[in-house]
């Protein structure tokens, strides 16, 4: 069971909405819908932003419409899927999944609001100028997918304490995989552990990546791209059958077999998108809705992974988990 939730930077986010703007909305306004991957991995957290609107009175096909852009994991096309929306004129843009959706849609156009959803600092990125008052066109949800490295290093080794080498999969195309990478040896430098990174970007290459876990002797795998989130089933049936203990950021990948993940829960984050285009379709400005960030961040750990591995789970993490598949 989860007990956390998404909290606000700022009293300031539960203004009320202008009855007069909704007034003067057009009869069906229209949401553009952006996003790196594929409908069928993203089904629960659409859902979270189908929540999201509802909560705000927006129900699709009845008083609005979303005009959905997939880039099906060709992440060099979000630019022109992004403009597209613009030419179609759209009343908010959702770039969902992260800083490339972000930016795509930043790039795109400086006067459509646009609600977003970032693994990094949405102010280093240059998207906000700060999380309590973003200003401009955007605001959305940071969900701090690198600070937490550290901690999932943290936990893996905890839960696998005689895995000395620990590996990385990475997707090299992603341009903020530097940054991942970098935040991942800060954690195996405290662990006093060897990381290891590999690459892939592609179904075959993570074929390939998971074939080379037994010949660098890796104890464990960390793994962390929207592109992996999409081909969540390839990637946990591949650690199944190399028995390499791998700790996600998503719930959903434990969900449909693996072991534990630790980060925020990802259908909140995507209600919260949701209800900030519902209110910016009610008249607030997008530039006067503070950034979100989780306050907390939850544990998943699937106990018979964890025994078709031949693990024994610490009742350490045990006690802290918030959800335990059985």
């Amino acid at each position: 069971m989860r007990r956390r939730e998404f909290v606000q930077l700022a009293a300031g986010a539960a203004m009320t909405w202008p009855v007069a703007a909704l007034a003067q909305q057009k009869a069906m306004p229209v949401i553009g819908y952006l996003n790196g991957t594929s409908p069928g991995p993203n089904a629960p957290f659409l859902a979270g932003f189908h929540q999201g609107l509802r909560d705000t009175g927006y129900v699709e096909g009845q008083n609005v419409a979303i005009e959905y852009r997939w880039a099906e994991g060709h992440y060099d096309r979000l630019p022109t899927l992004a403009a597209d929306l613009v030419g179609r004129k759209v009343d908010v843009i959702a770039a969902v999944g992260g800083a490339r959706e972000a930016e795509g849609a930043k790039t795109a156009t400086s006067t459509i609001p646009i609600v977003f959803t970032t693994g990094g600092d949405p102010v280093e990125k240059g998207l906000v100028v700060s999380l309590a008052r973003p200003g401009g066109n955007l605001t959305g949800v940071s969900i701090l997918v690198g600070e937490l490295w550290p901690k999932r290093l943290e936990l893996i080794s905890e839960l696998v304490p005689q895995a000395k080498v620990i590996a990385l999969l990475v997707n090299p195309t992603n341009p903020n995989s530097g940054r991942l990478i970098e935040d991942a040896q800060v954690g195996a430098r405290a662990k006093g552990v060897q990381l290891l990174v590999l690459n892939a970007s592609t179904e075959s290459e993570i074929d390939a990546a998971f074939a080379s876990l037994v010949q660098l002797h890796a104890g464990a795998l960390l793994v962390s791209d929207p592109l992996f989130d999409s081909r969540r089933e390839q990637v946990v049936a591949l650690a199944a059958r190399y028995a390499v203990p791998a700790i996600y950021i998503l719930r959903e990948y434990v969900a449909a077999g693996g072991l534990i993940s630790y980060g925020s829960h990802i259908p909140a984050a995507y209600r919260q998108v949701g209800i900030y285009a519902g209110r910016i379709l009610s008249g607030t400005k997008p530039g006067d809705l503070p950034v979100v960030q989780p306050a907390t961040f939850e544990l998943v750990i699937n106990l018979k992974a964890a025994m078709a591995r031949g693990l024994t789970v610490p009742q350490s993490i045990l006690v802290r988990a918030d959800e335990v598949i059985e």
